[in-house]
């Protein structure tokens, strides 16, 4: 819809916001090519200065990522997100983990205290899809549904903050799983998230919190400074997180 005719800094204004609007709500998710210049021209009805204002402004924030030659991408769904991931790009692979662990140990915790019926359909649902993404053999795909999986503990948390800091980070997570996972998904790497949902349904804070720490150190062979394995009972840690006896592994999610 032709946005209305204003002076122009409040037209671009607008522009920012309508452009904003679709990337929060999903309508172009993270890792997609947003409409061409003349193409946004068309559907808000401004000048292309006026479109192209906005794009650079929210590329400025980090948005939105301008590839020469390629087009407009999405980087981020926040100004916060899109300072997260410029900021942590290049954390210690080590540091990720444990503020993964940290993060998903406590909002699983919380999940299995306040999960919804709605919570566990969802978690249930998105379980099942992440199973599906893995079979399928297509990294980024997985990587999309084991990013929405770990959002959907958080969000049952019910806990507004955790979520919303989580969503913040999501896209600096989502790098860390994708450099994981690379393109090897085999049987023997999978990792299974079911006694994590089982946990949360029947309200044992205690594993659910285990299960959940314990997931972000079970990576590639070497990454780490010190790896663990997961034993047959998914608990016990040689450096004091959950998983196992010390050793590299190459289990994901």
């Amino acid at each position: 819809m032709p946005l209305s005719h204003a002076r122009r800094s409040a037209l671009s204004e607008q522009v920012i916001a309508a452009l904003r609007n679709q990337i929060s709500s999903g309508e172009w998710p993270v890792g997609s090519r947003i409409p061409t210049e003349p193409e946004l021209v068309e559907q808000l009805g401004v000048a292309r200065n006026t479109v192209r204002e906005a794009v650079r402004a929210l590329a400025h924030n980090g948005l939105l990522d301008i590839r020469q030659g390629s087009g407009t991408y999405v980087v981020a769904t926040s100004e916060l997100a899109g300072v997260m991931h410029r900021r942590f790009a290049d954390a210690d692979p080590r540091h990720i983990a444990e503020l993964r662990s940290t993060l998903e140990s406590s909002a699983a915790r919380l999940a299995a205290e306040r999960r919804t019926e709605r919570d566990l359909k969802q978690l249930d649902a998105l379980l099942l899809r992440r199973e599906e993404a893995w079979e399928s053999g297509e990294a980024e795909a997985f990587v999309t549904a084991d990013a929405t999986f770990h959002m959907a503990v958080v969000a049952a948390s019910h806990n507004e903050v955790m979520t919303a800091m989580y969503a913040d980070l999501g896209e600096v997570l989502r790098d860390w799983l994708r450099e994981d996972v690379g393109d090897d998904l085999t049987p023997e790497n999978h990792m299974d998230h079911t006694r994590l949902v089982d946990a949360i349904r029947a309200g044992d804070t205690e594993a659910a919190a285990s299960e959940a720490a314990g997931y972000p150190f079970l990576c590639l062979p070497g990454r780490l400074h010190t790896g663990n394995r997961r034993g047959g009972d998914g608990s016990g840690a040689g450096d004091g997180t959950p998983g196992g006896e010390e050793g590299p592994v190459t289990a994901r999610g």
